[in-house]
């Protein structure tokens, strides 16, 4: 019986290293891994379109998959299972933007990887006109994570010190990212501190002599990975690296030119040259930037385009965008429905303001899609932990005021409160005058109708409060 790689070697030689990368990658380097299922996807794509002499009319991998669908070369699961592999493979980039914790990026990368075996089993008797052969399925291991290591430390390899750094950056950014959400000073943040230091080390080793490595370098000089921040070199490194040819060093090197720079002055036409050529690579964010550089042209059809091919990439800053510009009927004609549609995708994958418009939606709009009370309360509650958002905890506090989530809590309520007034700024502390005024009047209401002993001291409590 065959195991798993075999199975992938006898539908196509092709797809076997990318394949087998991923796997390897799994448990040590989770982004990695999903990074080969992005490449493995391109790959049976291409393989499908072959088979049939067809030509791609577009670099980008949701429209090679629309077209297959359009022209009937593959079937509506087929269409949904590359899809489906597209997207999470797109997560494996910027992990920290998904709001996903290692746990979960393994857990991810080891269902990514049962899908592509699962996508196989689907086309084999496509391609080959016969049922895919029995197989075995070998589990994963961590011996990838080692021998990086070793061919990183031993053998002064540049590719297994970019793995490696990759690694502790993707490491480093989900303890940052959890540490913040626990509010811990800066000074207590040592972990996420440690693990970018380590990740700048090995990026800087990789840089002289791995195009990826450089950039990695210089996005580790930009944000300080090594305890100080030098903006100069670290743009300069990554232009470098664009010029070399690294993708998301030409998606940043033109947003660099989109917003202006220490070393980079506003150019639209430079941004639009480096932007459009990371964007027909398939870099979400370049997609996404590039629409905005449209937008900001008020070109919104190409804006409304570009935003759309970010948005169906998985990408939740661009979803977020999308259902704004649905929602205003923005180089498009108004949809409200898909509007939310868009809105609930973006807030399902942590996108901060579509999370806290999702919550208002779902507690204040009958016309929204659906109505959660338990959900609208978990984004409110990320948008604050993750965002510090003054109106999220201003809206949070009225619904628990106001028994909008199937409760009356006037202590937290009081509480979100007074956080709210102290990092409000003036036009927030307007908002929070009368709403604060009204939780007083409504506490001594109820305490005015001789609560039990334990209610009583919950509003008394309350009352110390907003006191």
């Amino acid at each position: 019986m065959l195991n798993d790689i075999e199975l992938i070697g006898s539908f196509s030689p092709d797809i076997v290293e990318d394949y087998t990368k991923a796997k390897s990658y799994v448990r040590d380097i989770p982004t990695q891994a999903l990074v080969f299922v992005r490449s493995f996807t391109h790959q049976v794509a291409a393989l499908i379109a072959a088979k049939q002499s067809l030509k791609f009319t577009s670099p980008n991998l949701y429209d090679r998959i629309e077209q297959l669908n359009r022209m009937r070369l593959i079937d509506v699961p087929t269409t949904r299972a590359l899809h489906k592999l597209r997207s999470d493979g797109n997560r494996g980039a910027h992990p920290e933007k998904y709001h996903l914790t290692q746990e979960q990026l393994v857990t991810l990368a080891e269902k990514t990887i049962k899908n592509s075996l699962g996508l196989i089993e689907l086309l084999y008797p496509k391609v080959h006109q016969k049922a895919a052969p029995a197989y075995k399925f070998e589990a994963f291991d961590s011996f990838a994570g080692r021998e990086l290591c070793y061919q990183a430390v031993m053998h002064n390899d540049p590719q297994a010190q970019y793995l490696v750094g990759m690694s502790l950056k993707s490491k480093a950014l989900m303890q940052q990212e959890q540490e913040q959400s626990l509010q811990q000073p800066e000074l207590e943040q040592a972990e996420s501190i440690s693990t970018f230091k380590q990740a700048a080390y090995w990026f800087e080793l990789a840089a002289t002599a791995h195009h990826q490595g450089l950039f990695e370098h210089g996005v580790a000089l930009l944000h300080g990975y090594s305890g100080h921040k030098d903006a100069l070199k670290g743009e300069q490194a990554i232009e470098q690296a664009a010029q070399a040819g690294v993708i998301e060093a030409k998606a940043l090197l033109g947003y660099f030119y989109l917003v202006g720079s220490k070393q980079f002055p506003q150019d639209m036409a430079l941004a639009a040259n480096w932007l459009e050529q990371a964007a027909v690579a398939e870099n979400a964010e370049a997609m996404s930037n590039l629409g905005v550089l449209y937008y900001q042209q008020q070109q919104l059809t190409d804006a409304f385009e570009w935003i759309s091919k970010a948005a169906q990439t998985g990408y939740p800053h661009a979803q977020y965008h999308l259902a704004l510009m649905l929602h205003n009927g923005e180089g498009c004609e108004a949809d409200a429905n898909t509007s939310e549609h868009w809105l609930a995708e973006a807030a399902e994958q942590g996108q901060l303001d579509a999370m806290f418009a999702r919550a208002q939606h779902m507690l204040n709009d009958d016309a929204g899609l659906g109505s959660d009370g338990c959900l609208a309360e978990r984004y409110l509650r990320d948008v604050i932990n993750y965002g510090r958002s003054v109106p999220a905890m201003i809206e949070l506090s009225v619904a628990l005021a106001d028994g909008m989530l199937g409760r009356i809590d006037v202590v937290e309520s009081a509480s979100l409160l007074k956080l709210a007034k102290q990092h409000a700024n003036e036009q927030q502390a307007e908002i929070i005058d009368p709403i604060w005024l009204s939780l007083q009047i409504q506490i001594d209401n109820v305490i005015g109708l001789k609560p039990s002993e334990q209610e009583l001291k919950s509003l008394q409590y309350a009352q110390h409060i907003l006191a």
